[in-house]
């Protein structure tokens, strides 16, 4: 019991992080040129805090003209979930309703929760409170923050644009134990870094994660599995 009320913690740590992130949206999307209930509406269908930001990022430099981009945009970041989704669904359950279910919740943070779990009934625990957490905590703040928004001014400014990113840091830091997952996150900055101000928003990210892929097919810095025969073992 007391391994699961730990999980939630991680979990609820990560929702309230994430969830004040929304209140940034929120601000962000009715200064681009949304509406209250656009915005809130983009949160509920879309719900994927970086597909959401490239949308409103590309839709303010270009008005309606600019849709097509954001669009496509926004469905370059969230080609990621695909990949997060074929890793959640042996762990979220059996049923096609939960698996249907399931697809809605799962993002960067419900992903990241669970796979740091290493019991099975702990990994469904960590997806579920964090993705539906998160869904309910970040649909509230966006409508908080497109409500507010002419009246907290730039969300830089609280540190708001921020929330997301420490969140994850946090949950990915303490799987920085071993030389291939340090060179796997140095690398995939550094690719995602370089490429930002040069290529088209989400591809950055894709092009970062094909750096986790070739390190991981290769096994490169990986660990050398001991295979001699085991003491006593006829040879």
């Amino acid at each position: 019991m007391s391994a699961e009320r730990e999980v939630w913690r991680e979990a609820l740590g990560v929702v309230l992080a994430t969830s004040a992130y929304g209140v940034s949206f929120g601000a962000l999307a009715v200064a681009s040129g949304l509406d209250v209930w656009q915005t809130c509406v983009l949160s509920v269908l879309m719900f994927t805090g970086g597909s959401q930001f490239a949308f409103v990022g590309v839709f303010a430099a270009g008005g309606v003209a600019a849709l097509p981009s954001a669009i496509a945009s926004a469905g370059l970041l969230g080609v990621r979930n695909v990949a997060y989704g074929m890793r959640m669904s042996p762990i979220v359950g059996t049923s096609r309703a939960r698996r249907v279910a399931a697809a809605h919740f799962t993002i960067d943070e419900s992903t990241a929760v669970a796979i740091s779990q290493s019991d099975p009934r702990l990994r469904r625990v960590g997806f579920w409170v964090t993705g539906i957490g998160i869904f309910i905590g970040w649909n509230v703040t966006t409508l908080i923050g497109a409500l507010l928004g002419d009246v907290l001014g730039d969300p830089k400014a609280w540190g708001l644009d921020a929330a997301a990113a420490a969140a994850f840091l946090a949950l990915l830091w303490p799987r920085l134990k071993e030389r291939q997952a340090i060179a796997v996150g140095i690398a995939a900055a550094v690719v995602a870094a370089t490429l930002t101000p040069l290529i088209m928003p989400g591809l950055p990210v894709l092009v970062a994660a094909v750096v986790a892929i070739v390190v991981g097919w290769f096994n490169w810095w990986g660990r050398v599995l001991d295979t001699s025969p085991a003491e006593g073992e006829a040879s």
